[in-house]
């Protein structure tokens, strides 16, 4: 009877068994390893949304002095350092955490910035988490100091959570936790000159621990501490982000973070979004790392240089990271052109919006977002969605040659004959980034062009009902200037294959 009854038990698990794809087994869980990674699929909404905003935006916005304000404070004779000392008084007496309670976020409307945002072009929208001050946006029971508990008193992660689910938009979150115990370190020092020479900044406070971290090992100063029990800490931090808000993407400000530590973290994320999505992974993890197919590699203000194999992100902002005032932003065509390059070869922007201290945008902001959307709006149709092409484009002769990496997006510049190219469907779009001053010749489309395998049936410009005058030549697409342009730079044209 028993060995019945076992058999029995056995052929019912071999039946639910052989009904469930080995695939789909294989993926139920991931384990922190590389060849467990090797599993993961880049889901379809990030390779169709293409455009994000974020939110780079915390209590180092109130002084008006930009990105680094916590550490910098603490550098003697620094910029920052000395507006500190002149306007709120030396640090070791008025330290950062004192600076905290001052961002009040009197004027932040979430749902109205959100409903912006979309109507720019983003598809999704990333908040901060943390920045390298150790200070969670996210309401905490890690430490007190959190936006719940101290200057807004709102969990802002989760009330621009809320705003971007109402609007559609996916949501993601930044942390720069990884680096914050070896980069506000500078709160442990004191000046070495001058009428407070010896005396200890606020950070050598062991009250204020919690904050500043504790003083780290001569050694251990490189980006990403390499002290356990701060891993640990880091480790538990992260965890509790994800478990909170359970986040459709995750940033982390640095190269794949601490190993095997790095590596639970990731697959708890990864876990955590089919747990979400009824075992569906629909999880994006960034960093700043080539991946090998394992995770979205992100850039920081820099570009590629031809197809990616792999979808992966650039990360820039408008201006400054944090507030500064005069500072000067970016066009509404340098962001357009930038999103072009970048999505012909295989990538995603996601750029900060610069938000005063106070949580609104000047009015030049508004402005900027409001000529992306209206780009967006008409020639969203090559972007979103769409799949790079054979090619990723054409560039002038003797143009300058900038490789691919981190902070070479000052480097790059566009004009009217860089074409870049995307492709959905039947249809493919060639982007002119650049007010065309004449007839434009697409050399990838010429009659004898080994690229182009198929014959042209027509070619349209989005944002226009003017019919064009075009002809293949061997050489190239030959496209006559319109009579008429569209009221932004770079201009879309829309070739249909002959049926």
């Amino acid at each position: 009877m028993k060995n019945n009854l076992r058999i029995f038990r056995l052929t019912i698990f071999a039946v639910l068994l052989s009904s469930i794809p080995f695939n789909q087994l294989w993926s139920q869980t991931f384990k922190p390893t590389d060849e467990s990674f090797k599993q993961y699929q880049y889901p379809e909404w990030f390779r169709d949304a293409k455009f994000g905003i974020w939110a780079h935006w915390g209590p180092q916005a109130v002084p008006s002095h930009g990105d680094w304000y916590a550490r910098q404070m603490y550098e003697e004779g620094s910029s920052d350092n000395k507006y500190h000392v002149a306007h709120y008084g030396h640090p070791s007496k008025f330290g950062y955490k004192d600076i905290i309670p001052l961002w009040k976020a009197e004027r932040w409307d979430p749902e109205k910035l959100m409903a912006l945002y979309k109507k720019t072009g983003a598809k999704y929208f990333v908040s901060m988490g943390s920045h390298h001050d150790n200070f969670f946006l996210w309401n905490s029971k890690i430490h007190k100091w959190n936006a719940a508990n101290m200057g807004p008193g709102k969990d802002v992660v989760g009330t621009w959570q809320k705003a971007a689910q109402k609007e559609g938009l996916r949501f993601g979150v930044s942390e720069h936790l990884g680096a914050s115990y070896t980069w506000f370190q500078a709160s442990h020092q004191s000046d070495k000159k001058g009428p407070m020479a010896g005396v200890p900044y606020d950070g050598t406070d062991p009250k204020y621990e919690d904050l500043y971290h504790k003083k780290a090992v001569p050694a251990d100063k490189d980006w990403l501490t390499t002290d356990p029990g701060n891993q640990q800490e880091w480790l538990n931090s992260i965890k509790e982000l994800i478990d909170n808000y359970h986040p459709d993407l995750l940033y982390s400000d640095s190269n794949f973070p601490f190993g095997d530590v790095g590596r639970e973290m990731v697959s708890h994320f990864y876990n955590e979004d089919m747990k979400k999505n009824g075992g569906k992974l629909e999880a994006v993890y960034n960093c700043k790392q080539p991946s090998n197919g394992m995770w979205v590699e992100d850039l920081e203000r820099g570009v590629k240089d031809t197809i990616n194999k792999f979808p992966w992100q650039t990360d820039t902002s408008i201006g400054d990271w944090y507030y500064r005032t005069g500072q000067k932003y970016k066009s509404s065509t340098e962001i357009v052109q930038m999103l072009v390059d970048i999505v012909s070869k295989n990538g995603n922007l996601l750029i900060n919006v610069v938000q005063t201290p106070e949580g609104d945008l000047e009015p030049d902001m508004l402005k900027i977002l409001d000529e992306i959307g209206k780009w967006t709006a008409v020639n969203g149709e090559g972007i979103y969605g769409t799949r790079p092409w054979k090619l990723y484009g054409e560039k002038p002769k003797n143009a300058k040659i900038v490789k691919a990496g981190n902070f070479n997006e000052e480097k790059v510049k566009y004009g009217p004959s860089d074409i870049r190219f995307t492709q959905k469907g039947d249809a493919l779009y060639a982007f002119c980034l650049g007010t065309p001053i004449a007839s434009v010749t697409i050399k990838s489309l010429g009659s004898n062009s080994k690229i182009a395998d198929k014959s042209i049936g027509s070619v349209t410009i989005l944002g226009s009902d003017e019919k064009l005058i075009w002809h293949q030549e061997p050489s190239g697409l030959v496209i006559n200037k319109p009579s008429k342009l569209p009221e932004w730079q770079v201009v879309t044209f829309k070739i249909n294959w002959k049926k």
